[in-house]
């Protein structure tokens, strides 16, 4: 079946057809490196983790781009307010951002440009405008894009410019032609870094490193363009505006944008001062369980965070990894799918449908309950069907990815830490509980138990002897 996506600039869902068969190209607006990461940082980064793996799962060879913006204003006036320079700053924050990354198991990209690495690239689209008539100094340093110069201008949001001047503040910079001009160049000010330029010692625009910075890894025109939804107007639109207006492409062919991550029906944002940073969060819940938590909303839809939703999320992901660790005890064998295996078919469905995860997740934890009873019932050949399906949507959303012994191991481990206990502090509990059976002493047996499961420590009594989990 055909893969189907929804384009922000037509507003529909469209066939997706790369520009080069076999091949897809993706430029991902990446983080401004002032803090760290937060939830809804989160969101972006395994939502286009998974676009990217599902991607490659289903045979396409995919050239991911993401930036990051380690000169900006806020970078420069956080690394003021804390005494050091901004350089030493944003290195810092991104060392922490690659830590975030790889703690919610997400993919490095393919290529990950600075924009301080791309001034040169920057300076040439600017001279580029120039020659187009659409951009325009105004004698201090500072350029300018002249948006009345541009007939497309709003496409890509929606948005028409008479109404976008009409509504615009009054208190504008009189230096501009239209108060809707943006800076494609910052003349320097004092303390704050610079680069030479054709207009004076300065820096670029926010929007301009994107637009420079794609196109020169992925050519002036290419298959996907992504970020939240916030940076459709008006960084993305600007982007556009920028990009076609130098080189007269269509630059980006589909436009995919996700929704908010939401605290009290507001937009999760270090400005409202909700956000919960990465690092923080991971303290306390499983990262693949944030993980599943993002991706069981569909990406067009917003995403409530909350504690409550995670630990729903991370105790169904326990369910589907002891469901695992049940099918390698009974010897099902482990494989691994490709897309176009049966056991593929149900989560392809899905995917291929708008990158619904959501379904993909359901498809996922429906084989699980399906394995379960399979193999309650002794039907090996059924359990391994349904194990299968559960692999192989694992495979395609970035889930299930570890071993069920090492996942289960952590997660204990992690509760009883939680818990105020060591591994150590558990077995010797056990013992003295085994100690207790052995001299028939139930009663103390059974409040050593007790005493565990206050603490949210489980006792499981087999034939191998006694184990233990987290409730």
């Amino acid at each position: 079946m055909a893969l189907v996506l929804y384009n922000t600039r037509s507003r529909r869902e469209e066939v997706f057809e790369p520009l080069t068969p076999g091949k897809i190209s993706i430029y991902v607006c990446g983080i401004t490196v002032y803090d760290r990461c937060h939830v809804g940082h989160a969101r972006s980064l395994v939502f286009f983790d998974t676009l990217v793996r599902y991607l490659r799962w289903r045979g396409y060879q995919v050239e991911f781009v993401r930036n990051i913006t380690d000169i900006d204003d806020k970078i420069i006036n956080r690394a003021r307010e804390r005494g050091e320079s901004w350089k030493d700053l944003a290195d810092r924050f991104i060392a922490e951002m690659h830590r975030d990354v790889a703690a919610l198991g997400c993919v490095q990209p393919d290529i990950e440009p600075r924009a301080t690495e791309h001034i040169g690239e920057m300076i040439e689209l600017i001279a580029e405008l120039e020659r187009h008539g659409l951009a325009y100094a105004v004698g201090d340093g500072d350029v300018y894009f002249a948006v009345t110069g541009f007939a497309r201008y709003g496409a890509l949001s929606g948005r028409n410019l008479e109404e976008m001047q009409a509504g615009a503040r009054v208190d504008v910079d009189e230096r501009k032609r239209s108060p809707m001009d943006f800076a494609l160049w910052k003349a320097a000010k004092p303390g704050e870094p610079w680069w030479p330029s054709p207009w004076g010692n300065g820096r670029p625009g926010w929007h301009l490193e994107c637009s420079a910075m794609s196109m020169k890894y992925l050519g002036r025109v290419f298959d996907i363009h992504g970020g939240g939804e916030d940076l459709i107007f008006p960084h993305h639109e600007n982007e556009l505006a920028q990009s076609c207006g130098a080189y007269d492409t269509d630059f980006v062919r589909y436009w995919i944008h996700h929704a908010f991550v939401r605290i009290d029906q507001e937009k999760m944002s270090k400005s409202l001062g909700n956000a919960f940073a990465i690092e923080d969060v991971l303290k306390e819940v499983e990262a693949e369980g944030l993980r599943l938590h993002l991706l069981s909303v569909h990406y067009r839809s917003p995403l409530d965070f909350s504690a409550a939703g995670i630990a729903e999320s991370t105790k169904a992901l326990v369910r589907a990894y002891e469901t695992l660790a049940r099918a390698d005890e009974a010897g099902v064998p482990r494989h691994e799918y490709g897309f176009d295996s049966p056991q593929a078919a149900p989560l392809v469905e899905a995917m291929d449908a708008d990158f619904n995860t959501t379904r993909g997740v359901g498809i996922l934890f429906e084989a699980a309950r399906d394995a379960n009873r399979a193999l309650d019932a002794g039907d090996l050949a059924r359990g391994a069907e349904a194990v299968g399906v559960m692999r192989a949507a694992g495979l395609g959303l970035g889930l299930l990815m570890r071993s069920p012994a090492e996942f289960l191991a952590g997660y204990n481990a992690r509760g009883a830490s939680q818990a105020g206990l060591a591994a150590a502090d558990i077995e010797r509990l056990i013992g003295e509980r085994r100690e207790a059976r052995a001299a028939k002493n139930f009663k103390r047996a059974d409040e050593l138990r007790a005493e565990l499961l206050a603490q949210g420590i489980v006792l499981e009594d087999g034939p191998g002897g006694t184990s233990w989990r987290r409730a």
